[in-house]
């Protein structure tokens, strides 16, 4: 067989656009892709199953704004992945996965193939930004280049390329079409001027920063500064602004007090969120001053808070603008602003999240400061870290806020900490979510380079708030309460290590004893 295949357009495509780590398992469908990564120097990471893969994809591409790669085989390998692909458009993260398919002309046959899907394809496309189904090798290397090049001007978001089999078997001339250059959208100069008017001139300006201000630190900070407004962030935008920042009133949008502080601000700027339920928890907001939202998304600007005036931009190119147009015309008391907001997000945090705060204490005394913490849809994450671990950065804190998924936590902290091994990741999650996708502690354990990864396991002994709602609506418990499971021993099963607490204020020294040991330890903490 030939060595420039089908194959070798689809790892040539990522090699051009920069990828040097995919997360994948092979399978008797995709082996001429696995022919060749290693001649293009792609470093392989094969997870325990192929959701397990696709959440670490998810974290390394929140950790670093790139687009994580994922490969499957047919079917099965596919469908796996779809809840964590769901997870990364629900959240916007850029993620390519990349399957085989049945043989051209063979679509829809239902004749019994070999992990046969009636609609692969369409599966996938009704579940991401979109699915592509190619017919030659140039196709694929165009799809993928196409991929990568609409990432960079539009929402991030997952996109699916299916290649057949017998494509990926065929032979390749290497001519590689690249996708036209394309520009982010232009900025509306009339509409930023207007909109640095009513900053400028606010009383009460307030800034609202979405995981779409990530990458627009710097500029979101100068911003902020020069309106001396407070700012307040969704969960995926947390740490935009660092939270020890005079003007940070933290994550804290899902709670009462930040949407007082909304609708009674006459000026609000909302960048890169599109303020949904997820984010508000259901609240819908009704603002009695001027809105502003940027977003690189036109189809966000009006939803779930209607807009004054929008921007339809790349963030750090809207905040930048922004700041030289703003011209503060009166003393602001914004310090003042953050400080009350984040006295009152800690009184109304505390009323369902205080069983947690100790817990986040101790991680934000014994991490370093630019730790990456993994969660899951969990209490101890949504209630708990969210409101009281400090980020200092953003793409700090990962967690799947839209999809609210389990079992995220600790392959996205593989994928994280692959991402960046110069830095700490740790994993905050319950036992309940945990147990999704435990055995990837045995993917981080088989690490080359050994992935020191502390999984702090908060044993309530089933789906606690699951049970809580059952309780208070009268419904007998059902599914949510669980045997024993010794996750110390699970974790020196799986090649790391192990330890079950008796008491909370153990915790410190078990994570110093972590982060000096090269393997993923468990820690399992006893609640209630």
């Amino acid at each position: 067989m030939s060595t420039n295949t089908g194959g070798s357009a689809v790892v040539q495509a990522l090699r051009d656009n920069g990828v040097d780590t995919v997360f994948g398992i092979p399978g008797t469908h995709n082996l001429e892709i696995y022919r060749q990564l290693s001649a293009f120097s792609v470093r392989h990471v094969a997870p325990r199953h192929e959701q397990g893969g696709g959440y670490a994809a998810d974290g390394y591409a929140r950790v670093t704004g790139r687009p994580g790669v994922c490969i499957t085989t047919t079917g099965p390998g596919l469908t796996n992945i779809s809840t964590a692909a769901g997870t990364a458009y629900g959240d916007s993260i850029p993620m390519l996965v990349i399957s085989p398919g049945v043989p051209r002309g063979m679509e829809g046959a239902d004749v019994g193939w070999l992990h046969e899907v009636k609609d692969q394809s369409g599966h996938m496309d009704r579940l991401l930004d979109r699915s592509v189904r190619v017919e030659s090798p140039g196709e694929a290397y165009a799809a993928i280049d196409e991929a990568f090049a609409r990432w960079q001007v539009e929402r991030p978001r997952p996109v699916h390329v299916e290649i057949p089999v017998d494509v990926l078997e065929e032979s390749w001339d290497g001519e590689a079409r690249r996708a036209a250059p394309l520009s982010p959208p232009a900025l509306d100069e009339a509409a930023v001027r207007a909109a640095g008017a009513a900053l400028s001139s606010a009383q009460q300006p307030l800034l609202v920063l979405g995981g779409g201000a990530a990458g627009a630190a710097g500029a979101a900070v100068a911003l902020a500064e020069a309106l001396d407004a407070p700012v307040l962030t969704t969960v995926n935008g947390k740490g935009v602004v660092p939270e020890n920042h005079p003007l940070s009133a933290g994550a804290s949008i899902r709670l009462a007090g930040a949407w007082a502080e909304i609708e009674a601000a006459d000026a609000v700027l909302v960048v890169g969120s599109e303020l949904g339920d997820s984010d508000l928890w259901g609240h819908q907001l009704r603002p009695k001053g001027t809105v502003i939202r940027v977003d690189i998304d036109e189809r966000q600007l009006q939803k779930n808070a209607p807009a004054d005036s929008t921007l339809h931009a790349d963030a750090g190119a809207a905040l930048t603008a922004l700041r030289a147009a703003a011209a503060r015309t009166s003393a602001g008391e914004g310090g003042a602003r953050a400080a009350k907001l984040r006295g009152t997000f800690a009184e109304q945090a505390a009323t369902d999240g205080g069983a947690w705060r100790e817990v986040n204490e101790i991680l934000a005394s014994e991490l370093p400061a630019d730790a990456i913490v993994a969660g899951d849809s969990a209490q101890v994450s949504y209630f708990g870290t969210v409101h009281f671990w400090p980020a200092s950065q953003p793409r700090q804190f990962i967690y799947p806020a839209g999809y609210a998924t389990l079992g995220y936590g600790l392959p996205a902290a593989i994928g994280a900490k692959i991402a960046a091994p110069e830095r700490t990741a740790a994993v905050l999650c319950g036992d309940g979510g945990f147990q999704f996708t435990a055995l990837e502690l045995a993917t981080a354990a088989a690490a080359a380079e050994g992935l020191c990864i502390p999984i702090v396991v908060m044993n309530n002994r089933g789906y606690a708030e699951i049970r809580e709602e059952m309780d208070g609506l009268g419904i007998p418990r059902v599914g949510v309460d669980f045997d024993v499971v010794d996750f110390a021993a699970l974790g020196r099963a799986c090649g790391g290590e192990g330890r079950t607490l008796d008491r909370l204020d153990q915790l410190p020294g078990a994570l110093r004893e972590a982060l000096s040991t090269p393997r993923p330890t468990v820690i399992e903490v006893p609640v209630g």
